[in-house]
């Protein structure tokens, strides 16, 4: 039997990827902006309805709502890139290397946040990289 968190990764690694085929397939009918805006804002509307249905009372402090702000940013940030990206080359080289994001959060975590890294956590970095270059070629 799959863990929860196993299987909620399961689900947004499907659903995120259904969402960048159907993301560079509404560029082909709109700008990059006006589908960004409009397949995010439906994804916030999705999540702020999931807030709402929460029984559990939420917790706020200043510097929680500053580091989400700041995620925010970069976030967005990403997102227009993203968007961007899609309109002007190949969603497959998109896709993929947008998707190798937990390359630059493993290196954060190490070097930031005291995790340790194992061989296999190395070797994983450096395949991702090797799938970077594969693809820019």
């Amino acid at each position: 039997m799959l863990s929860s968190s196993l299987a909620y990764g399961l689900l947004a690694m499907v659903t995120w990827g259904v969402w960048s085929v159907i993301a560079e397939m509404a560029t082909d009918h709109v700008s990059p902006e006006v589908a960004m805006v409009v397949s995010y804002g439906t994804g916030a509307a999705i999540a702020f309805g999931y807030v709402l249905s929460r029984p559990a009372s939420m917790e706020f402090s200043t510097r929680g709502i500053g580091i989400a702000a700041v995620a925010g940013v970069f976030a967005g940030v990403g997102a227009v890139a993203f968007y961007v990206g899609l309109d002007r080359g190949s969603t497959s080289v998109v896709t993929t290397v947008s998707a190798l994001y937990f390359v630059v959060a493993a290196v954060i975590a190490v070097l930031f946040l005291n995790e340790s890294a194992s061989l296999r956590t190395v070797a994983g970095i450096a395949t991702a990289g090797v799938a970077v270059w594969l693809l820019a070629g």
